[in-house]
């Protein structure tokens, strides 16, 4: 079946010839356009080319469709919906140019079942974009909805992961706070402390009482001044500087086969021989320096 266009073309080219034509061709262009007057040609044409605008929009609408339903697919999935807002705006945005098409389909069908013109191949390719039209419709309708659903399954996975992320700190919390009262405990109990000092210091902070002639010296026998002592980890503590030319131990808690006093550079240094013998009974030591 000849269609419309083919007979449109024919009839422009014997237009574009008819000025420098001899007689025979004005014959024959006369012959032609005997149906159809120069205006109902341009508006043949003009007709024609809405349609094939058309066409060609629609086409493009089905490629950005497509492209859609591969992203919302992605993020259906459980990839981030960073799009999301893009998505919707984009997808209302093709809504809204279906509905012009569509506008333009019927206002061109109109016009074509008004005309005189036998436009039933033009007529036919108008209700095949109607139904193309129809499609893509649904297919933004089902977009839009499987969009939705995806936020609703993002949504959840996103509170999901808030109380997992809630639970995972709280967890770390509680181990850390273990750690911390494990590493305290361990400090505590490998503590020791000693001080060193004159008779008098000593006297002052109720560290000793007593002595002087024929009187025995007391060591912390009452409520002495624990924050006078330095505080130190036994397990790291191997030597003492005394900062005195004179020095003896005052505790009898150290065995004296435990440590030993030297001479370093003209001053006083204990040193720890055996950690785990010399703090067996205390974990306290009393230094005299006069």
């Amino acid at each position: 079946m000849k269609s419309k266009f083919a007979f449109i073309l024919a009839a422009s080219a014997m237009l574009a010839s008819c000025s420098g034509a001899d007689k025979s061709d004005r014959s024959n262009a006369d012959s032609a356009l005997n149906d159809a007057s120069r205006q109902e040609l341009i508006e043949a044409i003009n007709e024609r080319d809405q349609l094939l605008a058309l066409v060609n929009e629609i086409n493009s609408a089905t490629a950005e469709i497509k492209n859609m339903e591969q992203i919302v697919s992605i993020n259906a999935a459980g990839a981030e919906m960073s799009e999301d807002t893009q998505l919707t705006s984009d997808m209302q945005a093709i809504r809204d140019a279906l509905e012009q098409r569509r506008k333009k389909i019927e206002d061109l069908e109109r016009k074509l079942k008004t005309s005189n013109s036998n436009n039933t191949s033009l007529l036919a390719t108008i209700d095949g974009l109607k139904s193309q039209l129809a499609s893509q419709a649904a297919q933004i309708s089902d977009l839009s909805t499987r969009l939705g659903a995806a936020e609703e399954q993002i949504a959840a996975l996103d509170q999901t992961v808030a109380l997992l992320t809630d639970s995972v700190q709280t967890v770390t919390g509680q181990r850390d706070a273990a750690q911390q009262e494990a590493y305290e405990q361990e400090q505590l109990a490998n503590a020791c402390y000693y001080v060193v000092a004159t008779r008098q210091e000593l006297k002052n902070h109720n560290i000793i009482e007593g002595g002087g002639f024929l009187k025995k010296t007391k060591v912390m026998d009452g409520d002495f001044d624990k924050s006078f002592f330095i505080t130190r980890d036994k397990r790291t503590l191997t030597q003492i500087p005394l900062h005195s030319t004179k020095a003896k131990v005052l505790t009898s808690y150290q065995p004296e086969d435990s440590y030993e006093i030297v001479d370093i550079n003209g001053q006083k240094v204990l040193r720890i021989i055996n950690p785990n013998k010399f703090w067996a009974v205390s974990n306290y030591l009393v230094i005299q320096v006069d």
